[in-house]
Order: structure tokens, then C-alpha cells, then sequence
């Protein structure tokens, strides 16, 4: 959610992020509404003061106490008006986008997103390399037939050494990211709509979001939501940031609107598994505490071995509550192509804003902390070691950094 004062100073710069982002908002309108809203306002607190003016003189004036009685209605009146409108003010500022960096790219989706580096060697293979699904099946370690004979299309189950390998990754990640000041979370698999809502999910992503039945609950889609509302309407002390955070979860999407999309495999699926860092920040720190995720993303990356690019992302790619974006897409051989498996996003104060999270500066004074989003690793990290670290007799071998948590440095075929 954006600060409302700047659409009451500003309101072209708020329409004109609109348009940039093709956000279907009536900024006018808002304007207009929040205008009278502010009319109403003056109106009710005069009303008051000249009720408390009065209320003085009704011991001895008997007309006094006729208009006290009046006003008193009068005042319910305007606050039940005041409580209707603020509410659906609420309701669109609830759709406004958040704010962009000057140097997000235009564009309309990930086709546009502008390449900033390549690091690693591609592997040169002297054969055909198989991707990620075609491995899997082979080896025995990824079984999409069963996870949909047990739940439905989009699930899946990783197996034997294969779920050594992502178990191992996701662990190696953790104790990655505790090593540079993460602190470590096991949070809940299900939120309620307010901390889907604080942190921009709804009403943004409302079609990818399973929810339970006659609950005020829904299954995360990643423990960012849960990471960031641990802190709803709380007050942090400002020696205490910036705050790290890092947790492990299961994260569940519907991928509603991604039919046409590439999906051989367990790349888009509906249940997954990643490594997530948060962290909550002073507005002035959190460029560099983005720079810094990412950095640690990267580093992830390169001591695995898996080649990648990191792309600035777009406009049209960046969902609403981002205000800088960055992907790294890594390659996949059998794939033939760069492919997203880690975010990390700025937020700046859009969820603060929206779960009251502040700090308390030296001087007393309370601002909404910054908070960036930014993935580890996830399942996608898996399949990218398969498909980069496949050998010709269709082994797979293991990056050296994981071999002491598998307990092994290569993944066989059956029949090898």
C-alpha cells in the first residue's frame, strides 16, 4: 500500500505509475473520494468541538442542552459516513501498485527482461543432454505419474536419491544463509487473509491461492508471508535492523493462468519447495540489503557450478507490491535455455504499510520499515544440478558441496 499523502500531494505521479504498470485504478476518482473524505473529516471535528463547547453550558441553559442532543446525532451520522467512506477508500488504495525504481525496464513480460551478467561455462556435451523429467524417470527419482494418482496433476514426489539430493540442497542452503546472519524459521504452511493481504498477495494473486473451506486460512504460497507478517503491527527498535530472516517451507499455487506455459517436469507445478530469505531494513538500507540477497543467491549458485544469467526485471514481469526485481535464470541443457529459479524483490514500505510494521528511530520517532524478498534455492535448483551434471551413460553426479549430506557423488541409472 502506498502512503496516501502522496496521492493527496501528488496524484499525477500515482496516475502515471498506474498507467506505466497497466494498473486498472480510476486515480480521479480516488482522488475525488479521498478529497471529501478529508471535507468530512473537518466537518466532524468542528461538529465536536462546538459539542464540547456546548456540552459546558448545559447545566444552566436549557437550549444548550437541546443542540448537545442534536449534534450528538448529527456527529453519529457523519462517523457512520466517515466509516464508509474510509472503507472504500481502503478498498482501492488496496489495488494501487507500489512505486517503481528509476531503472526497472519497460517491457511487457519476461521476454523483456534485460540481462545485466552471465556467470559460469555451459557444459559442451559430446551427446544429446535429456532434461530434467526425462532423468528423473530414468533414475527413478522424480515421480509426477504417482504425485498425480495421489493428489492431482502438478504434484509429485521426489524419491531414493533424489530426494537425498533436494533434501541435501535445501539443507546445505539453510546453513548457508545462518552463516551470513540469516536467522532460521520453521513457520506455519497456512496464513490467514489479512497476512496474504499485508503482504500484497491479495488482492494481487487471489487466483493463486488455495484457501480452506470454511477458514480464514490458505495455504502459502511461500514463506514470505509468513516470514513477513511475524512482525505484523509490531514496533522494532532500530538498533535492532536490519533483521535476517531465512525459512524452509512447502509452498502451494494453483499456476492458474499458466496454461500454454512450459511445463515438462516439476518446473511449474502445484506444490513446492523452497529456501526463502527476508529481511526487514531502514528505508535508506534497503538497496544495499537488496544488492546483498542477491549476492547471496548468486553465491548459492557458484558453489553448486550451475551457470546462470541474472536479468533486471520488467515492468510486465514484476508483480505489484515490487518496486525492484531481480531473477537469475540458470541453464538448463536439456531444456536448451535459461529458466527462472530464484527472485528477489524490493518491497520498500508497500507491506509495512499494509501489516503496520514499524521501528522506532533514536529520537522516538516511528517510520514503516523497508522489507525485501529474495529465494535461496528451490526445487528448480534440483533440476537444474540434474540437467547440467548429467553424464553420458545418463548418471548424474552430485556438486562436491552437497556429497557429504547425500552421502554419495553420483546418482546411477537403474540398471547401471
Amino acid at each position: 500500500m502506498i502512503d496516501i499523502r502522496i496521492l493527496r500531494d501528488d496524484p499525477e505521479r500515482v496516475r502515471e505509475n498506474c498507467r506505466r504498470r497497466g494498473a486498472h485504478v480510476d486515480v480521479d476518482a480516488l482522488h475525488k473520494k479521498d478529497q471529501a473524505y478529508l471535507i468530512l473529516v473537518r466537518e466532524v471535528e468542528d461538529m465536536r468541538a462546538e459539542r464540547n463547547r456546548l456540552s459546558k453550558l448545559c447545566k444552566d441553559d436549557i437550549s444548550a442542552r437541546e443542540k448537545v442532543r442534536e449534534l450528538k446525532k448529527e456527529v453519529a451520522a457523519k462517523e457512520a459516513q466517515l466509516s464508509d467512506l474510509r472503507t472504500s477508500i481502503d478498498q482501492d488504495l488496496a489495488w494501487l501498485p507500489n512505486f517503481l525504481a528509476d531503472d526497472v525496464p519497460s517491457g511487457e513480460d519476461d521476454e523483456d527482461n534485460v540481462a545485466l551478467r552471465h556467470w559460469g561455462q555451459k557444459p559442451d556435451f559430446s551427446f544429446d543432454p535429456r532434461s530434467h523429467d526425462q532423468l528423473g524417470e530414468k533414475l527413478g527419482i522424480i515421480d509426477t505419474e504417482r504425485g498425480a494418482k495421489v493428489a492431482q496433476s502438478g504434484f509429485y514426489y521426489w524419491a531414493g536419491a533424489g530426494a537425498q539430493l533436494a533434501s541435501a540442497l535445501f539443507f546445505w542452503a539453510q546453513q548457508e544463509l545462518v552463516k551470513r546472519g540469516f536467522q532460521l524459521f520453521m513457520t506455519p504452511c497456512a496464513a490467514k487473509e489479512r497476512t496474504l493481504f499485508g503482504t500484497g498477495y491479495l488482492p494481487f494473486f487471489e487466483d493463486q491461492t488455495y484457501t480452506i473451506a470454511d477458514e480464514d486460512l490458505a495455504l502459502i504460497g511461500t514463506s514470505e508471508q509468513t516470514l513477513v507478517g511475524y512482525h505484523a503491527d509490531e514496533i522494532i527498535t532500530d538498533v535492532d535492523l536490519p533483521l535476517r530472516y531465512a525459512a524452509y517451507s512447502p509452498c502451494f499455487r494453483t499456476e492458474a493462468g499458466s496454461y500454454g506455459k512450459e511445463s515438462r517436469g516439476i518446473f511449474r507445478v502445484h506444490q513446492f519447495h523452497k529456501v526463502e530469505q527476508i529481511v526487514f531494513c531502514r528505508p535508506e538500507d534497503s538497496p544495499a540489503m537488496h544488492e546483498s540477497c542477491q549476492e547471496n543467491e548468486e553465491y548459492l549458485l557458484q558453489q553448486l557450478g550451475i551457470p546462470y544469467r541474472v536479468v533486471n526485471v520488467c515492468i510486465g514481469d514484476m508483480g505489484a507490491p515490487g518496486y525492484k526485481k531481480y531473477d537469475i535464470e540458470a541453464w538448463f541443457p536439456g531444456y536448451g535455455g535459461y529458466r527462472e529459479v530464484t527472485s528477489n524483490t524490493n518491497l520498500t514500505d508497500f507491506q509495512a504499510r499494509r501489516l503496520g510494521i514499524r521501528y522506532r528511530s533514536e529520537n522516538g520517532d516511528k517510520h514503516f520499515v523497508h522489507t525485501i524478498s529474495a529465494t535461496a534455492v528451490t526445487d528448480r535448483v534440483a533440476c537444474a544440478i540434474m540437467e547440467n551434471f548429467q553424464q553420458e551413460d545418463g548418471s548424474i553426479l552430485v556438486p562436491e558441496v552437497l556429497r557429504s549430506l547425500t552421502g554419495f557423488d553420483r546418482m546411477q541409472l537403474r540398471d547401471a
